[in-house]
């Protein structure tokens, strides 16, 4: 003597196709049944949007931190920034007394040095 145990078949309410009984899902529309409602089943949907929250939140926090980091070092460069803005433009030449751009080692004029050698320049 066999005894088979066989799943008892329901119809899906939304489109009629044959569904297992122990189904949470209809497999061909996806309309959940009065057995997934009874279990509080979550469609797939439901996992990914509460994700996607949550990445949200995450990223809105990861920006306001950078935020305040970059506020921070910009108003801690500030004054530095200011400093180097107010610096001469120009630089005189000691011999001939012609105005040379800001940086110039050299006079364009006569040639004379400006500036002392960079250490890499005078080991070269």
């Amino acid at each position: 003597m066999h005894i088979y145990w066989c799943k008892k078949l329901v119809y899906c309410s939304n489109c009629g196709e044959k569904i297992a009984d122990d189904a949470y899902f209809c497999p061909k529309c996806g309309t959940k049944t009065d057995k997934g409602k009874a279990a509080k089943a979550v469609y797939p949907t439901d996992e990914l949007r509460d994700a996607f929250y949550q990445v949200g939140i995450e990223l809105e926090r990861a920006f306001n931190i950078a935020a305040h980091e970059t506020h921070s070092a910009i108003k801690r460069a500030r004054p530095n920034m200011q400093q180097k803005t107010a610096q001469p433009e120009l630089v005189v030449c000691p011999k001939c007394a012609t105005k040379n751009p800001n940086g110039s080692i050299f006079c364009h004029n006569c040639g004379t040095r400006l500036a002392p050698a960079d250490k890499s320049q005078s080991s070269a």
